[in-house]
């Protein structure tokens, strides 16, 4: 193992409430009434599928306008409502002493990128690369988002471990010939196992540790 590439949102930091939130406040905007429930199937699969799902299962036409109104709802909330796990800082940091080199591979765009580095506390250069849904063409569970992340650090996808916390990004890891941690954040155990059988399963993010 010589890179770990972690997914974002779920993983450091738990977010996927607050997301639905700002989805719903979004879709209001457009005469809706979402349930928080109604964007379950969607984790994980980038924002554009993530509100345009239900936009359409509520017979609303999707456009990236109502992604960027959910956006700025989540920024106002996100330092005060998102939780940043208390071993998120200490396990970065630990990767790092350990020669391994680190990227975050998101499906949100680059605009929830910053929001959460925000509330994260840390700087976007901590990390050897970022990959981004706004930058690539294939979402999870393609691994197009993994692989990518593996080139930029210069490590082949064999020689990476990913860090997930829905079945998409899981698959997309396997796909691309790299081993995957699921954490049951988001998602119970049973349910990753069930979805997606992931190599580890892990219920903090400090037990990547044990792993490593």
């Amino acid at each position: 193992m010589k890179a770990i590439l972690f997914d974002m949102d779920g993983v450091l930091i738990d977010s996927e409430e607050l997301m639905a939130k700002a989805g719903i406040l979004a879709l209001r905007d457009y005469g809706l009434d979402p349930k928080p429930e109604d964007f379950i199937p969607f984790v994980g699969c980038g924002e554009d599928k993530y509100i345009g799902g239900v936009a359409q299962k509520y017979g609303l036409t999707y456009t990236p306008e109502m992604k960027a109104l959910a956006y700025r709802y989540y920024g106002e909330y996100v330092e005060q409502e998102a939780f940043v796990p208390e071993d998120v800082h200490r396990v970065l940091t630990a990767v790092k002493e350990k020669g391994l080199k680190t990227a975050v591979c998101t499906s949100a765009d680059y605009a929830k990128v910053v929001h959460n580095l925000r509330a994260i506390g840390v700087e976007e250069g901590f990390f050897d690369a970022f990959v981004t849904g706004d930058k690539i063409k294939n979402l999870k569970p393609h691994p197009e988002i993994y692989l990518t992340g593996a080139a930029l650090v210069g490590v082949a996808p064999e020689d990476c471990l990913v860090v997930e916390d829905a079945p998409s990004g899981i698959k997309a890891a396997h796909a691309g010939g790299m081993k995957a941690v699921g954490i049951a954040s988001s998602f119970s155990e049973d349910y990753l196992v069930k979805e997606s059988a992931p190599d580890y399963i892990i219920h903090r993010l400090e037990e990547l540790l044990e792993i490593m």
